[in-house]
């Protein structure tokens, strides 16, 4: 599964449409809030590099900046705050997918 287009869909989001046809509105807030990368999922508390401080969100956190392909396999966003170490896979994208078909389809927590 790969996109064969990727487009901004106003000013708080964008649409993936994949091979299979289907289409995935995701928007800013969404990818920004699931960033993957291991700062934003916790994971530098495994590093001993955390430093407990207050989630403190800086301008421009739910703004696009730029948009880059990452080889064959997925895109890294640079965000309005400055953060751009995501690299947010074709099927991590897929998953976020909360349109009416993929909901139906996800398994129950």
């Amino acid at each position: 599964m790969k996109p064969v287009l990727i487009k901004q869909t106003g000013a708080d989001g964008l649409s993936i449409t994949w091979d299979d046809h289907h289409i995935s509105p995701l928007t800013f807030k969404l990818l920004r809030d699931e960033c993957p990368c291991a700062e934003c999922k916790g994971e530098t508390v495994l590093l001993h590099s955390y430093q407990p401080q207050a989630q403190v969100h800086r301008p421009g956190r739910y703004e696009l900046k730029s948009l880059q392909q990452v080889g064959s396999y997925a895109i890294q966003i640079t965000w309005g705050d400055g953060h751009a170490t995501g690299l947010y896979s074709w099927q991590y994208l897929r998953g976020l997918c909360a349109c009416n078909e993929c909901r139906m389809n996800k398994p129950s927590s």
